[in-house]
């Protein structure tokens, strides 16, 4: 527990220092071509890849606001095409029904930029100035969207904490499990080897005694060989005078 609590106090500070630094979650103002033409546009980073982002914008609009997305895919960094919502009941927004357009585009690998826009129709879209409600209501939902972002990367950055501290946990495990097998291992060999060496040397005490009985051995055959060589002799001497 010691060490998760550190772990994610040092997570927690350095989520904030980033998105401090980043200027992550702050929904301005800006532009979106679409069918070749700009339209008044809101938009938030956050943190996540694209696909990641996409998929659960997609799913937070539908939640929250019942508004489905015609996912369209993202096409690589720095370029996602347009989500549509076509002819959606968003009472927030209109009481009218409206279409809701998003893109989701990747400034970075971790990093996301949300932008959404909207119209009464393809013709007609919204801007601060001729349709401020209805601009102002798109960014509140981005707003929202993004303290719900928040909330959900720091809870994705804890998990993945979490889950690489149970890796390092089962690691550890694992080379101390490794480290016992290898030491009651080492203790047999040394013991084995104790063995071979009191053997070894139990062998060369024998090995020695063994020369020592050799050597007896040839001074008592010549002995016996002598006596036999004269005692032939004497018999052979007892022949002849016979």
């Amino acid at each position: 527990m010691t060490k998760l609590f550190t772990l994610l106090l040092t997570l927690s500070s350095l989520l904030f220092t980033h998105l401090a630094t980043a200027q992550l979650y702050d929904v301005r103002e800006g532009e979106t071509s679409y069918n070749k033409a700009p339209r008044a546009t809101l938009k938030v980073q956050v943190d996540g890849n694209a696909t990641n982002v996409r998929d659960y914008f997609q799913k937070w609009m539908k939640d929250s606001y019942n508004v489905r997305f015609k996912s369209g895919g993202v096409m690589g960094m720095g370029k996602s095409a347009v989500l549509e919502a076509q002819k959606v009941q968003a009472s927030t927004v209109s009481g009218k029904l409206v279409n809701l357009y998003a893109t989701i585009i990747a400034p970075s690998d971790s990093v996301s930029e949300v932008a959404i826009f909207g119209g009464f129709d393809d013709k007609t879209f919204f801007d601060a100035d001729r349709s401020a409600n209805e601009f102002n209501a798109l960014r509140g939902m981005l707003q929202n969207f993004a303290g719900a972002a928040r909330v959900k990367a720091y809870r994705d950055m804890i998990e993945d904490a979490e889950k690489k501290l149970r890796e390092a946990e089962k690691e550890k495990d694992r080379l101390e499990k490794e480290r016992l097998t290898l030491a009651a291992n080492t203790a047999s060999n040394l013991l084995k080897i104790q063995e071979m060496l009191r053997q070894n040397t139990q062998n060369t005490l024998l090995s020695r005694s063994d020369s020592t009985q050799l050597v007896k051995n040839a001074a008592q055959r010549e002995l016996d060989r002598a006596r036999l060589q004269r005692r032939r002799d004497r018999l052979s001497a007892l022949d002849r005078k016979n």
